[in-house]
């Protein structure tokens, strides 16, 4: 879909994925989930704050038994570009020790805050630790992550929308959107 919408000032936003289109993805992970997961209760970790939406919509797709925790990342702060040093800001409250973990993630960029989280869980003890991602942008991969589950993979654009942003701004938007303008690169 290639819709535009004037954002305001300089900045453009094009439609990459529609919400009908991520609706679908929502769904056919929950199949997949569930049949991988249909012994077992997972222990889904929503990567905050940018996997919120496709996370909410995803739990209620899989209608299954499970729980939820949340973790917080940091390595962007308000900018576009990776630090390159990935850090915990909001730890798990739940156990770790035993469970069956899929991590929930917005989209899998550089790898490296996904692959620091996926290690950090694995050294907790986890019996397995597999990723959920809505979105992979293989074109700035620096560090291999293994995508258990994936929606879309896109390409090197800045994206926002369905709980994306872009210095906390766009994440209502109910499609994934390219960013252009405005300081973006």
């Amino acid at each position: 879909m290639s819709a535009s919408i004037v954002a305001g000032g300089e900045t453009r936003l094009q439609v990459l994925i529609s919400r009908q289109q991520i609706a679908a993805a929502v769904e056919r992970l929950a199949v997949e989930v569930r049949r991988d997961y249909r012994d077992v209760s997972p222990l889904l970790v929503g990567v905050l704050r940018g996997a919120f939406v496709f996370l909410a919509d995803l739990v209620r797709a899989l209608e299954m038994p499970l729980t939820l925790d949340f973790v917080r990342m940091a390595s962007y702060g308000t900018g576009t570009e990776t630090s390159g040093k990935p850090r915990i800001v909001h730890g798990l409250r739940s156990p770790v020790k035993g469970r069956h973990l899929l991590v929930v993630e917005d989209i899998v960029d550089t790898g490296l805050t996904t692959r620091f989280l996926l290690d950090y869980l694995g050294a907790k003890g986890a019996a397995s630790v597999k990723l959920c991602a809505l979105l992979s942008k293989p074109a700035r991969r620096q560090v291999d992550v293994p995508i258990h589950y994936l929606g879309f993979t896109v390409p090197d654009r800045f994206v926002v929308g369905y709980g994306l942003d872009f210095a906390q701004q766009y994440r209502y938007l109910p499609d994934v959107c390219v960013l252009e303008g405005a300081g973006v690169p």
